[in-house]
């Protein structure tokens, strides 16, 4: 048996060398594509559960819409209720007003629905001065 060349040994060593080169690259490229193709299903599954998440929110915004608009109706059929707070407020601000013109003690409660003693206050407050200094004068004697 001849011993092969030097010249034959290096066309065998680069034709194994390129061989193995090519089931190299092929196995990184088949790899790859793996990866690539379990990438793409796993977007693919967060993009559907995210369509779904998204049009439960749009389901939610609707019904929400829907509430706030029924609400609206109701308040606008409701009736609008005075508070006895604003009535009464009213009331004193009446009765301030007739005390500033003079009206007496009877003259206020009669028209204005107070007690007698917050008519004696309104009165004092708010009327002329007058009587309060007479009023200072008759609890002073």
């Amino acid at each position: 048996m001849t011993t092969p060349s030097l010249e034959t040994l290096l066309l065998l060593g680069s034709s194994v060398f390129l061989v193995l080169s090519f089931v190299a690259a092929t196995v990184a490229f088949t790899l790859g594509r793996r990866a690539a193709a379990l990438q793409n299903t796993q977007l693919l599954a967060a993009v559907a559960d995210l369509a779904q998440r998204l049009a439960a929110l749009e389901a939610r915004i609707d019904a929400t819409k829907l509430s706030i608009s029924e609400l609206g109706e109701r308040f606008a059929q409701a009736p609008q209720v005075t508070s006895p707070l604003t009535a009464a407020a009213a009331g004193y601000q009446a009765a301030i007003r007739l005390a500033r013109s003079g009206a007496s003690q009877q003259e206020l409660i009669a028209g204005c629905g107070l007690s007698s003693t917050e008519a004696e206050l309104i009165q004092r407050l708010h009327g002329p001065a007058e009587p309060r200094r007479s009023a200072r004068r008759m609890h002073a004697v």
